[in-house]
């Protein structure tokens, strides 16, 4: 499956590369414009963190400084070196929509309220990408900020799995040795493949009723592989009643979900009556806007691929933090 991604982006970008016009003689240079975009430190010694700072009733908090917090990694203080809050550092964002055969009433509803937060996420400098899964993972969409390719992109977004009108709930794996719902694959490639070379704010935005099936990698390993790309995991639950209550009692992965988010430094969503797609899209958007970065030099030089714990401590006892649960060392 590997093999498959892998040949349909060098696909994608060979089409690229022929559609483009031949060069033109262009004029000489003038100066490079101004840029106030706040820029991330890339030191390779520099542990970056970004996380987000609430209220206990749930409200962002704005204005905090360095001095507002504690930083320990396994257990040990360490200095805070660089932070700022970054509304406007460039986003790379990844959405990975679930295509089976138990998303099959939810597909269009995805696509309108995706292409909604495409448009009101990305800005000028943002990139964004686009992947569906079932029992294989597929990419719509690679890098643009183009709302006409993304939009382009949503639209090719079909059902798979399963055999046609017969139930095939995506817990159960499709008729003649098929595979269910990649989800983990899913998550492992986007970041690996495509998230992993980026810099900067990075996120995956994951549509799915959170069943997994078939995938040759486990949670912890896609887990991992976000951390070790520095993606943060939003995940959306989203299900059709028909499959994951009256055909298995009430069965949800929103268990596997959660896990997902909270050890990325994300958060888990739940469509349901109080929260549609759309108002659920909005809060992730505020709060990719909302987020701070802080950066330090580890007290432990050894660079020996070992996971390291990250704990920022607010000095307001009133404030939660949500960020990543640490780093691999070495990455």
């Amino acid at each position: 499956m590997v093999l498959r991604m892998v040949q349909r982006w060098m696909t994608l970008s060979l089409l690229a590369a022929l559609a483009l016009p031949a060069p033109a003689q262009a004029p000489p240079p003038g100066p490079p414009p101004e840029d106030d975009t706040p820029i991330i430190r890339v030191d390779v010694e520099l542990v970056n963190i970004f996380f987000s700072a609430r209220e206990r009733r749930g409200s962002y908090v704005p204005g905090l400084e360095a001095a507002d917090f504690e930083v320990l990694e396994d257990g040990k203080r360490q200095e805070i070196k660089f932070f700022a809050r970054e509304t406007d550092l460039p986003l790379t964002l990844g959405l990975l929509v679930d295509v089976s055969r138990s998303q099959e009433r939810l597909i269009e509803t995805e696509k309108r309220a995706s292409e909604r937060f495409f448009s009101q996420v990305l800005r000028e400098k943002d990139m964004a990408f686009l992947i569906s899964f079932g029992p294989d993972t597929d990419l719509l969409q690679d890098y643009t900020n183009s709302p006409g390719l993304l939009r382009r992109g949503l639209d090719q977004l079909r059902v798979t799995g399963g055999v046609s009108g017969v139930y095939t709930p995506s817990t159960v794996p499709v008729p003649g040795g098929g595979r269910g719902t990649v989800l983990y694959d899913a998550v492992w490639l986007a970041a690996k493949e495509k998230l992993r070379r980026e810099v900067g704010r990075k996120a995956i935005v994951l549509i799915t009723d959170g069943v997994d099936v078939g995938s040759r990698v486990k949670i912890a390993e896609a887990i991992e592989e976000a951390q070790r790309s520095d993606a943060i995991i939003y995940s959306v639950l989203f299900e059709d009643p028909r499959y994951t209550s009256a055909a298995f009692g009430g069965f949800s992965g929103e268990g596997a979900m959660k896990r997902m988010a909270e050890e990325t430094g994300g958060r888990m969503f739940r469509v349901d009556r109080r929260n549609s797609l759309e108002q659920i899209y909005e809060q992730i958007a505020e709060e990719m806007r909302t987020q701070y970065v802080l950066g330090y030099t580890s007290s432990n030089p050894n660079k020996d691929g070992s996971f390291r714990r990250v704990e920022i401590k607010p000095k307001d006892r009133n404030i939660r933090i949500q960020a990543r649960k640490g780093y691999y060392a070495g990455n």
